[in-house]
């Protein structure tokens, strides 16, 4: 049996068992996901909260934004507080007051050691004990734990209305006056914030946790880290040196079986004629380029409310553009604008494999760039009137917001996504079937290739398993396959291949060797890629095997991250390896920097927060926000860049690329980003993790903690960052435009020409014609 079918099986199998474990996880969270009762009821009978309350108050902080105002259980933005964490340290705070004052001793601060011990003791086991009643569906509270929940809820009903005594507090959340206009509307808002926090606390049946494994951190309810998170973290350490020990192995056995290919003395591509359809895709990328910018516009808005408030330079810009909207924007745009320039990357290079342009393949293309625009400005203009209270919560589960991050497109917008990738597979899948149909030697790589874009489609319609009022902790296991296996998934598996075959194209890699070296590389990644989606579930109302699974695979990630270098090195060897290859430098450059933010952003940053002890404390801080920054754009970004001028070197191929653009580029993006980590991300983070143990999770997150002059600094520090990203960003979307608006070569050289003296050696007025 040959290698590469070998490898085939191997990694039909592992997806098969990866898969069938994940979808049994699910099965267990859907079964002991934290009850959502008919009713709360107090001791005596009185009715505090209905089924339908709970339910309608997360529709409403859906409507408002949800994940993206502040989070729940850890998920969400990062400015304004963790509601569940921020709403369980008010009531065990508020319930300390009200048993010293009904014992007649006085503010609970006054007390000595023994008197606050005694009561805090009280305070959580009343936190901690679950009583929730299965055969009347019910939880039933005391009239002391009753009386706190209605203090708590009156300041959030306070909060979240355009009331005086909370106007500061709003200012320092970011949010807008009457965020929530109606009274029924927050009073509802108030019953789902206290069965998040009820579920943080309450143990479940027969074990001694609560239902999202004590988290958060909360000394007065008994919340500290289960014996499953430390041990769960050490055995994921051991699985992480064994794998990376393993791979060390097998590369130094099998890692130079094979001699480096001769290259060519031209190149390759030099006589592509791209088809009328690889032509369409530059519209693409000119929107990756608007949309960059955009999303880069919103991030530094969305960054000064945390030291503004309401406001941008004294303008009231939240009744306008609250934050809530314009970090939403910003993270959607994230994803849009890399998907984009991958899907644009897929349509342009199918038809280059094949050679072969299908019928009405150019419409096509033009067609699903129209259904982009559609949907970008169709969604944003949903969001904006859900967020400003414009849109009935009858119409915005479809049309607005869902509230739920990196997946809050409205649900009409999130099948119309759907169906526009399902056209994308389509058309790419046409162009390359001449290839795969072939069975040639490339087949194997093209046919991955195709494997990964079947994937990248259906995996996206994980995040239409959900509905309005399926289960949190349900909502959260399908919105991570969304995330963690589209984003981080089979876009990875894509990339791989499309560059490997690229230069395999371009006659610097044997055909067998990028196959052998695509498999290979896929069966490790998903080794760890499937079943580590579950570390973003450690707590989010789940059981304790997804810890174990979560803990165990997600550290593999970090596996081929060991090696990274020696990638990076050999993706760098090659733009010498033929002078021709001068042509291609820049795109390889980008792919290098991929390597570089592997290892640092997914890699270094990425295991910071990966054990679940870790992410006990450090889940919704500011360094779980530096590891998604250098992730996401560091290795996705910078892909997506590469690959773009890749392709824009085939679409123009006689146009002159303006070095000093891409050069300046280049080095502001990688400079920008590392500032904005180093200078503001890092230390606020670390100052976070040190305030959640000093005091508890709530605190880190809270307004006192945010509102130091310190924090606003750090803050303030990101600036240098983000200018000198934007900088980039402005500088490549200049090098395009200058592909389509500058002089065409021949000009640039007849130019040159005339401006040397007679006689002039043909070296130096080739010199001139690249400054001209």
């Amino acid at each position: 049996m040959s290698t590469t079918r070998k490898l085939w099986l191997g990694l039909a199998a592992l997806l098969t068992v990866s898969f069938a474990v994940l979808l049994w996880v699910g099965r267990v969270v859907h079964q002991q996901a934290p009850p959502l009762p008919t009713a709360v009821l107090t001791s005596g009978g009185q009715t505090l909260y209905t089924k339908a309350d709970m339910e309608l108050g997360r529709q409403v902080w859906q409507s408002i934004g949800g994940q993206q105002l502040g989070s729940i259980w850890g998920h969400g933005a990062l400015l304004a507080p963790d509601w569940s964490a921020d709403w369980l340290h008010r009531e065990a705070t508020t319930m300390l007051e009200l048993l010293a004052r009904d014992e007649g001793l006085g503010p609970y601060a006054s007390l000595d050691g023994p008197q606050q011990a005694a009561l805090k003791s009280r305070v959580m086991r009343e936190l901690r004990t679950n009583t929730y009643d299965a055969s009347t569906d019910t939880i039933t509270v005391s009239d002391l734990r009753a009386h706190a929940m209605e203090a708590v809820a009156a300041h959030y009903m306070s909060l979240f209305s355009n009331d005086p005594a909370t106007k500061k507090l709003r200012e320092d959340y970011a949010m807008r006056d009457n965020t929530i206009a109606e009274m029924p509307h927050r009073r509802a808002v108030t019953a789902f914030f206290w069965w998040t926090s009820w579920a943080a606390a309450a143990q479940r049946p027969h074990e001694a946790m609560s239902y999202t494994q004590n988290w958060p951190y909360e000394p007065l309810a008994g919340n500290t880290p289960t014996s499953t998170a430390f041990l769960w973290s050490i055995f994921s350490i051991l699985f992480m040196i064994l794998g990376i020990g393993l791979l060390g192995w097998h590369h130094a056995v099998h890692g130079s079986e094979e001699k480096p290919a001769m290259p060519p003395l031209r190149d390759p591509l030099a006589d592509l004629k791209p088809t009328p359809s690889m032509k369409a895709t530059a519209k693409y990328f000119w929107t990756v380029l608007a949309l960059f910018l955009a999303q880069i516009l919103l991030g530094a808005t969305t960054a000064h409310y945390q030291v503004e408030g309401q406001q941008a330079y004294g303008f009231a810009l939240a009744n306008y553009l609250p934050y809530a909207l314009t970090r939403t924007w910003h993270t959607e745009l994230a994803v849009l604008w890399i998907a984009t320039a991958w899907l644009a990357t897929g349509l342009y290079i199918a038809p280059m494999i094949s050679g072969y342009e299908p019928k009405f393949q150019r419409l096509g293309v033009n067609f699903l760039w129209v259904c982009l625009l559609v949907i970008v400005v169709g969604s944003f203009a949903g969001q904006w009137f859900a967020v400003m209270d414009k849109m009935g919560l009858q119409y915005n589960f479809w049309f607005g917001h869902q509230g739920w991050e990196y997946t809050d497109l409205g649900r009409f917008w999130q099948i119309f996504l759907f169906i526009g990738l399902m056209l994308w597979v389509f058309l790419v899948g046409r162009a390359l079937w001449p290839v795969m149909r072939s069975k040639g030697e490339s087949a194997s790589i093209v046919g991955l290739l195709f494997l990964s874009t079947v994937a990248i489609g259906l995996l996206y319609g994980a995040g239409l398993m959900w509905g309005e009022h399926t289960h949190i902790a349900m909502v959260e296991y399908w919105r991570w396959w969304v995330v963690h296996l589209w984003v981080e998934g089979f876009f990875e598996v894509f990339a791989t291949a499309v560059i490997s075959y690229l230069f395999m194209k371009l006659g610097l890699i044997r055909v067998h060797t990028a196959t052998v070296g695509v498999l290979f590389a896929t069966i490790v990644f998903m080794a760890g890629g499937v079943l580590g989606t579950l570390h973003h579930l450690y707590f989010s109302g789940t059981t304790t095997a997804v810890i174990a699974l979560g803990a165990s695979f997600s550290v593999l990630e970090v596996v081929p991250l060991a090696l990274i270098g020696l990638e990076a090195y050999g993706t760098w060897k090659r733009q010498h390896s033929a002078p021709w290859m001068a042509r291609y430098r820049w795109p390889i450059m980008f792919f290098v920097a991929v390597s570089f933010w592997n290892l640092v952003g997914a890699g270094m940053f990425g295991f910071l927060v990966n054990t679940p002890i870790a992410l006990y404390y450090m889940q919704g801080l500011n360094l779980t926000a530096l590891h998604g920054h250098t992730a996401l754009f560091g290795v996705y970004g910078m892909l997506g860049m590469g690959l773009m001028l890749f392709c824009l070197r085939g679409i123009k191929p006689q146009a002159m690329w303006r070095e000093g653009l891409l050069r300046g580029s280049f080095w502001s993006l990688n400079i920008g980003l590392s500032l904005m980590g180093i200078l503001t991300l890092l230390p606020l983070g670390l100052l976070q993790l040190r305030a959640v143990l000093d005091h508890g999770y709530w605190f880190a997150r809270s307004a006192e903690f945010m509102d130091r002059p310190l924090i606003h600094m750090l803050v303030w520090m990101r600036m240098p960052g983000d200018i000198m990203f934007a900088i980039g960003a402005l500088l490549i979307a200049v090098f395009v435009a200058s592909l389509w608006l500058a002089q065409k070569p021949q000009a640039r050289a007849n130019a040159a020409a005339r401006a040397l003296p007679e006689g002039a050696p043909p070296a130096r007025a080739e010199a001139v014609a690249e400054t001209v």
